[in-house]
């Protein structure tokens, strides 16, 4: 007896130690079953606590009248299936008649403290099905992106989410991006990873910091083009509109349109050409965009109007073209001038670190959620890295990238160099360092190299 003690105790103390020191560990190894026993035990009890019952049907309270029998009990949803991950349990219900996806939305902070876990959320898979995302620890606190994520063409991940699931930036689903953050808020961590994440991709980087290149330069040989002044910046995106311009010239002459061609095959955008034909995706990164917009004298406003245009335009009808933009700023308000607010208005991934005014969190969110607002605001400062995103369909995350050193990243870019495409209208613009490769990237991955 006395050694099952001492087992038990030892037992209990690593427990303890790991819950302290390592919550990823402890929840793999004693919290994913305590937690799973502790929602099979309590569930009925919970949902009838949390007003997620349906009282009897009528067939079934008249079929206890006439055996007499007890009157059955109110009914909760349905487990469909129960599955743990490495940082929660996942609950599939099947809501039962009268009862709707908001109703469990609305329960989620109950059910949080009702089945002692850190998070909950919920979504609606499908009509009569929704699906419960419960964490077992702050997962956010020290981010741990998973060994294998879902990598596609155009998507890479660059945090992790507030439920354990991995936040992606996916470029053919949502084109532009807008990304807000204070001073030491982890805006910059955000923008190396993903850079990072874009580094292994047949993609070309085009970069816009007008901080003299501090952030970007240092990732240059990743990079097509790059412009550390607003002079610079606007005769940059100038030749991104003539290229623009040029690739609708090419998806014009390759759109097939005749009888016998099918629907599917008609080219719309770039993604419908041939491989051997299709001009390389371009993501447009600016890092401060208020040093675009504001402007002292004359000069100075007719060059902002030009670079405010161009973006314009860009956001409008570069996606067919494969040009996406990364908007980043410390500030993002109407009072940064005219077309501004239309700019906005074509950025539909919003993305909100620690902002120092309201007003900022309303620039992202404000047409989207009100309370992505409100969480957006109220982001502590000692949490760096801790971001609000969300997209123009309503719905938000709280996110937060993993850390990702200056150096890590400048590795990576400098791993992958020999991606780096050569475009001929950006070629004023690439960046001249020692030891970059003398032999241009073909425009087209297929295409031969230009002579």
């Amino acid at each position: 007896m006395t050694g099952f003690t001492v087992a038990l105790v030892l037992v209990v103390a690593a427990a303890g130690l790991l819950r302290w020191r390592r919550p990823a560990w402890y929840w793999m190894t004693f919290g994913v079953a305590l937690a799973a026993l502790r929602v099979l035990v309590r569930y009925a009890s919970v949902m009838d606590a949390c007003g997620l019952t349906v009282p009897p049907s009528r067939w079934r309270l008249a079929l206890a009248r006439a055996t007499n029998r007890p009157m059955p009990e109110s009914r909760p949803p349905c487990i469909l299936r129960l599955r743990p991950t490495r940082t929660g349990l996942v609950l599939r219900l099947k809501l039962r008649p009268g009862q709707d996806a908001f109703d469990v939305a609305a329960a989620s902070d109950r059910l949080r403290h009702s089945f002692s876990m850190y998070g909950v959320t919920s979504r609606e898979l499908r009509s009569g099905v929704v699906e419960v995302r419960m964490t077992g620890y702050d997962v956010l606190k020290r981010v741990q992106m998973p060994a294998k994520t879902d990598i596609r063409p155009m998507r890479v991940p660059v945090a992790l989410r507030e439920d354990g699931s991995v936040h992606y930036r996916d470029y053919r689903a949502i084109p532009h991006a807008l990304t807000l953050g204070a001073t030491e808020s982890g805006k910059s961590v955000y923008q190396r990873n993903l850079v990072a994440g874009l580094a292994p991709l047949d993609v070309a980087l085009v970069g816009i910091d007008c901080k003299q290149g501090i952030e970007l330069f240092p990732l240059a040989r990743r990079f097509s083009a790059l412009a550390a002044n607003p002079d610079t910046a606007t005769d940059l995106l100038d030749a991104l509109v003539t290229r623009m311009e040029g690739v609708y010239q090419l998806i014009r002459a390759e759109q097939r349109i005749t009888a016998d061609i099918p629907d599917a095959e008609i080219a719309a955008d770039i993604w419908d050409l041939p491989d051997a034909i299709r001009p390389t995706p371009i993501v447009v990164l600016v890092d401060e965009v208020a040093e675009l917009a504001l402007f002292a004298t004359k000069e100075e406003e007719k060059r902002r109007d030009r670079v405010i245009t161009a973006l314009v335009r860009l956001a409008q009808l570069g996606r067919a073209a494969g040009i996406y933009l990364e908007i980043c700023g410390q500030r993002f308000g109407s009072e940064l001038g005219k077309g501004i607010t239309m700019l906005r208005a074509q950025l539909t991934g919003r993305t909100a670190h620690r902002v120092n005014d309201e007003t900022s969190a309303n620039m992202a969110f404000g047409d989207i959620s009100p309370d992505a607002v409100l969480a957006a605001i109220q982001i502590p400062a000692d949490m760096r890295g801790v971001a609000i995103a969300g997209d123009s369909t309503g719905g938000w995350h709280r996110i937060r990238a993993p850390h990702t050193s200056l150096r890590q990243a400048v590795n990576i870019c400098n791993r992958h160099a020999d991606r780096t495409p050569d475009l001929p209208e950006l070629a004023p613009f690439r960046p001249a360092l020692p030891g970059t490769p003398a032999t241009p990237v073909p425009l087209s991955k297929t295409a031969p190299a230009a002579a």
